[in-house]
C-alpha cells in the first residue's frame, strides 16, 4: 500500500524554540480563555516541558490511519487532543503491522500460485507419458493373442520338421514315399513363391554414385511394390529418423535446400538391413535381437511385431520378386545362414531353410528371384564378392554366381540391397549411396 504523508495540524498553538505562536490558534470558549481549564493547564506543562513542537512535525502514516485520524479529529472534543496523542500512535503502528500482514499474505499467496502452476505443469507431462505409454501398451497386448497363435503355428511346424530319433530300416516302398513327399514339398515350395521368375545373376556391371550423405552406415530403398517413385534414406545404424525424397532426382539434387520429408518413428531402428513392402517399412526393432516391427510410412505407426524364431543375431530382411525374407545366422559354432519367407501381411513364417551358406565373414545379403547371395567384405588383397550362394528350389546352376566381383574398392562395410522392379542393388559405402547394375541370366535346371 502507498504510505501517504501529511501534516496533521492540531488545533492548539504549536511553539517554536522561541515560544512564539506560530500556526493556528485554539478556539475561544468565551471570556479571554483561548481554551477549556483542563486543556490550558495541560498546554503549559507541555509548553514549559517543550513536548508541543513534536505535535506540528510531519507525520507519515498510511491512506488508511491517515483517514482514520481525520476522522478523530472531527468526532472527539478539542479536550481530548493531547490525551489521545499516544493512542493515535499506537492506532498507527496497529496499522503498519496490519498493513505488513497483508503484504506477507499478497506474497505467499504468489509463491503459492507459482507453486501450483509449476505442479500443474508437471501432471500434464506426466499424464502425456501415461497416455503415450498406455498406446504403447495397448498395442503390445492387441498384438499379444496374434503371437500367442503364430507361436504354436511355428512350434508345430518345427514338430513337423524335426528329424525323428527312432531308427527304421528303410524299404522300397518307403523310399518311394519319401520321394513322393519330397516332391509335394518341391511344388508346394514353387506354388508359395509364385515361381514365375526363373532367373539368376550372371554379373556386377557398373556402378554409380548418386550422393554422398548421412554417417557411415546407413541405407537407402525405394518400395518395389506398385508405381512409387519415392526414395528413403535411413542414415546410422541406429536411429529413428527417416528421410523420405518425392523421386530420384530430388533425392540426388544437392543444393542448399534439398527437397524432403523427414519422418520420425515412434520406435528406433537397429542395424541396416531394412525393406519396405507395400507402403510398409520393415526393421529390427532396438529391443529384442529378433524382433522384426512393421510400421505403417503414411501413419508413422506401428502395424503389427514379431518374433523370428531361432534368431539370436542381427536380421536382415530384404525383398525380392517372391516377397519378403529375413536371413540371420544360427547362434551356433558353424554360423550357418538360416533363410526365413514371411507373409508381410500377418509377418507369420511361410517356410524357413538352413543354408550352407556361413554367416562369419558375410556383411550383406540379398536375394534375387528366391536366390540368397552372401556377400564378403573385402580383405587383404582380397575384392568384395559373392561368397555363397543358395537356392530355395535346388538349382543346380545357382552355386556358378559364387565369385562375382564388385566393381570399385569401398573400404569398410556395405549395406547392400536389392530392387525387384528396376532390377538393381542399392548400397551404402561409407557414406556414399551407389547403384550397381546387374547382369541376368536363365537358371541351369536339374533333369
Amino acid at each position: 500500500m502507498e504510505i501517504l504523508k501529511m501534516t496533521v495540524p492540531f488545533p492548539h498553538p504549536v511553539v517554536n524554540p522561541g515560544n512564539r505562536r506560530t500556526l493556528l490558534s485554539p478556539p475561544r470558549y468565551g471570556g479571554n480563555s483561548s481554551c477549556p481549564p483542563c486543556f490550558r493547564s495541560q498546554w503549559r506543562r507541555a509548553s514549559a516541558r517543550g513536548g508541543v513542537r513534536r505535535f506540528g512535525k510531519t507525520m507519515a502514516l498510511p491512506g488508511l490511519g491517515s483517514c482514520f485520524v481525520l476522522l478523530l479529529a472531527s468526532v472527539l472534543p478539542p479536550s481530548q487532543y493531547a490525551q489521545d496523542a499516544a493512542m493515535i500512535q499506537y492506532i498507527n503502528r496497529r496499522f503498519q503491522t496490519l498493513e505488513q500482514g497483508l503484504a506477507k499474505c499478497h506474497q505467499d499467496t504468489q509463491e503459492y500460485i507459482q507453486e501450483f502452476q509449476d505442479f500443474s505443469k508437471k501432471v500434464s507431462f506426466l499424464l502425456e507419458r501415461c497416455g503415450i505409454y498406455k498406446t504403447e501398451y495397448k498395442n503390445k497386448l492387441d498384438h499379444l493373442l496374434s503371437r500367442v497363435e503364430r507361436a504354436h503355428r511355428e512350434i508345430d511346424y518345427i514338430e513337423s520338421t524335426r528329424d525323428s530319433p527312432t531308427c527304421i530300416e528303410e524299404d522300397d516302398k518307403m523310399v518311394a514315399q519319401h520321394l513322393i513327399k519330397q516332391t509335394e514339398e518341391e511344388q508346394r515350395v514353387k506354388l508359395l513363391l509364385n515361381a514365375s521368375c526363373d532367373v539368376m545373376l550372371a554379373g556386377i556391371k557398373s556402378l554409380k554414385v548418386v550422393k554422398k550423405s548421412g554417417e557411415p552406415r546407413g541405407s537407402w530403398l525405394k518400395d518395389p511394390s506398385g508405381n512409387h517413385q519415392k526414395v528413403y534414406l535411413l542414415s546410422g545404424s541406429n536411429n529413428n529418423t527417416v528421410l523420405e525424397f518425392p523421386n530420384m532426382r530430388a533425392f540426388t539434387e544437392s543444393g542448399p535446400k534439398p527437397v524432403f520429408r523427414k519422418l520420425v518413428l515412434p520406435v528406433s531402428w537397429r542395424g541396416t538391413g531394412h525393406a519396405i513392402y507395400g507402403g510398409f517399412l520393415f526393421f529390427l526393432s532396438d529391443g529384442p535381437t529378433n524382433e522384426i516391427v512393421k510400421l505403417s510410412l503414411r501413419k508413422r505407426s506401428v502395424v503389427d511385431r514379431m518374433l523370428l524364431p531361432g534368431a539370436s543375431t542381427l536380421v536382415d530382411l530384404a525383398v525380392d520378386e517372391h516377397g519378403l525374407w529375413a536371413v540371420h545366422a544360427e547362434p551356433d559354432a558353424r554360423a550357418k545362414m538360416v533363410l526365413t519367407k514371411l507373409d508381410p501381411e500377418s509377418l507369420s513364417a511361410e517356410g524357413s531353410w538352413d543354408t550352407a551358406c556361413s554367416g562369419r565373414e558375410v556383411e550383406a545379403a540379398f536375394l534375387v528371384c528366391g536366390v540368397l547371395y552372401a556377400v564378403q567384405g573385402p580383405g587383404a588383397g582380397r575384392p568384395r564378392r559373392v561368397g555363397c550362394v543358395f537356392d530355395v528350389l535346388g538349382s543346380p546352376g545357382s552355386p556358378d554366381a559364387a565369385g562375382l566381383v564388385f566393381p570399385g574398392r569401398w573400404p569398410g562395410r556395405a549395406a547392400i540391397l536389392y530392387d525387384p522392379r528396376e532390377k538393381q542393388l542399392f548400397a551404402w559405402h561409407d557414406g556414399s549411396q551407389v547403384v550397381y547394375r546387374l547382369q541376368m541370366g536363365p537358371k541351369a535346371h536339374g533333369g
